[in-house]
């Protein structure tokens, strides 16, 4: 099954160019556009997209707050990635603790855009790492340290968190630990448990926010 994409953006040449862009891989499909955050809520009720692509700069509901009303009001969210023009963005950063998947640059290269959508739809790794880092330089949080002490995680998904901090697929945790797959699967999926975490994404933020990564 292909995966399906609701576009957001409130520039039409912005979202005709992301559209030729995905509808030609033969496993993307876009379902549906929108041109502000405030159709979005209704429009997943009636598409039910796999991967929402969505402006963070909006005039009307910006792509922080309709990120918040999406898993807010929605029993099973899709993924959501927030498209940027500048990667170290203020706004980028309360996107993703506000529940966002990743980002994409609008500079990116069609390859990229697609491989985006992709990453984010399986969830199987954090999309641009160094940026992520970048943006959560400085930004402790104490509710952040608690909470990762209150976890609870074992040396082995410290571990598996310190990988994925990094930005690393499943398989290669698996390869750097010889490890099974569906091992690291386990743990990557107790991570977010015991972090109360929805993705890969929060987690990673988590980690540096409550100073895991620095210790």
């Amino acid at each position: 099954m292909p995966v399906t994409v609701l576009l957001v953006d409130d520039e039409p040449l912005a979202r005709a160019g992301l559209r030729a862009i995905l509808d030609a891989q033969p496993d993307i499909d876009v379902i549906g556009e929108a041109a502000d955050g405030v159709a979005v809520v209704s429009l997943c009720r009636q598409l039910n997209p796999d991967v929402i692509a969505m402006d963070v700069r909006m005039p009307l509901m910006d792509g922080i707050e309709t990120t918040r009303a999406i898993l807010r009001s929605t029993a099973r969210p899709p993924k959501i990635l927030v498209i940027t023009t500048y990667e170290n963005d203020d706004y980028v950063y309360a996107a993703l603790r506000a529940g966002a998947d990743g980002f994409l640059l609008k500079r990116a290269r069609p390859a990229e855009i697609a491989n985006a959508v992709r990453t984010v739809a399986t969830g199987d790794s954090l999309l641009y790492p160094a940026a992520v880092r970048a943006l959560a330089h400085g930004r402790g949080n104490p509710r952040a340290r608690e909470q990762l002490v209150r976890a609870g995680l074992t040396d082995r998904e410290e571990t598996v968190l310190l990988l994925m901090t990094r930005g690393l697929s499943n398989r290669e945790i698996a390869d750097q630990l010889h490890i099974g797959p569906e091992t690291v699967k386990t743990h990557v999926s107790g991570v977010l448990t015991k972090l109360d975490a929805r993705d890969r994404t929060q987690a990673v933020i988590l980690a540096y926010e409550s100073g895991f990564v620095d210790r």
